[in-house]
């Protein structure tokens, strides 16, 4: 059985960002420092993790130099145990593990990838994306981006995240989709709208620092943006790490996507679920909707993202470690209160005035 995941000392956390900060390829490098990750250290390494029932799942891939890849990944795997999946892992370590027996690789999805001048340049052709941006500036939205000492803890920042989190399908997700980063900033960078005084959303990069770019981890709005607020955070921060020279910039993954392919030894169970997820899972979490936002940007390109298993044939059981992983609790507990919200959120738009 993996062994059971503990807090991380502070001094573990530091060292775990220096690692990322020299050696971070993969999209969610810096997820590693979410709260409730466990860290195991190589020499050059780190590779963040949790187990849930009776799997370690590693977030992302090992974070090592490139040329140590395969070593670093044996000597977790020694020290970790049998049962390991690789969740969010990227063409490195899928290049590896199809050269390599014992392994089985499944599609999450695929995430949309700019250099950053270009994704500036796709904004200003579009007349659909400057008409958005136009309302937003109209209305009087402003973007700035604020400090990590004027962010972390910051009241109006939580209240807007308080308020967007009670509005989604399911309860608060946790894992590489942490929520609560604004007291564990390190080298995020915070972009805020604000109408006059009030904040009215914000937006988190995560740094990639081996590629240099960054990932839109989180796009927030309040009650009170109006349209276009997302579109106009999401282009200041892209003009903003352009000018900065930046050559890599990413909205993170699309789940079930089928924007990009690669080899997969995906069981038929799972593409019966996955297609059932995207026939009937719009209740909890609008998948065409999240592909279509991303997809007006007009990527470069899109890239595949993975989970590879150490087995022969993906699981069920791996599958359960992975929800619960985010979930944080059971799954079968996380779909029933998102059964709840969906309920009662339908009933408030029942309830709405119509004019």
């Amino acid at each position: 059985m993996a062994p059971q995941a503990r807090p991380t000392p502070v001094q573990d956390l530091e060292r775990a960002h220096e690692l990322v900060e020299r050696y971070g390829w993969n999209t969610t490098c810096y997820q590693i420092l979410n709260p409730g990750i466990s860290h195991w250290f190589g020499p050059e390494s780190v590779v963040g993790y949790v187990c849930k029932a009776g799997v370690t799942i590693v977030a992302g891939a090992p974070i090592c130099p490139a040329d140590q890849l395969a070593g670093v990944q044996a000597e977790f795997e020694k020290a970790l145990g049998p049962r390991i999946c690789y969740f969010g892992a990227e063409d490195r370590l899928h290049d590896l593990a199809r050269s390599t027996d014992g392994y089985s690789t499944v599609s999450l999805g695929a995430q949309p990838v700019w250099r950053p001048a270009e994704f500036c340049r796709a904004v200003t052709a579009d007349r659909s994306l400057r008409a958005q941006l136009n309302r937003a500036t109209n209305k009087g939205v402003c973007i700035q981006e604020w400090s990590a000492a004027n962010s972390e803890g910051n009241a109006a920042l939580k209240a807007c995240l308080t308020w967007w989190l009670q509005h989604r399908g399911l309860p608060p997700m946790h894992f590489l989709v942490e929520p609560e980063t604004l007291h564990h900033i390190f080298g995020r960078r915070i972009f805020v709208a604000q109408r006059g005084p009030q904040v009215i959303g914000f937006l988190t990069l995560a740094p990639i620092p081996d590629r240099c770019g960054y990932l839109t981890e989180q796009f927030i709005r309040g009650p009170d943006a109006p349209n276009g607020t997302v579109e106009l955070m999401v282009e200041y921060a892209a003009r903003t790490i352009a000018k900065e020279g930046c050559d890599f910039f990413t909205m993170g993954i699309v789940p079930l996507s089928r924007k990009a392919s690669g080899q997969m030894d995906t069981p038929r169970w799972l593409i019966g679920l996955s297609a059932w997820m995207r026939a009937h899972g719009r209740r909890f979490y609008n998948f065409e909707g999240l592909e279509w936002f991303k997809q007006k940007f007009h990527p470069d390109r899109w890239e595949p993202v993975y989970a590879i298993s150490k087995e022969r044939s993906f699981s069920f059981r791996t599958l359960y470690a992975i929800a619960a992983a985010f979930t944080d609790q059971p799954p079968w507990l996380a779909v029933t209160k998102g059964f709840g919200r969906a309920i009662r959120q339908e009933f408030r738009w029942f309830g709405r005035p119509r004019a």
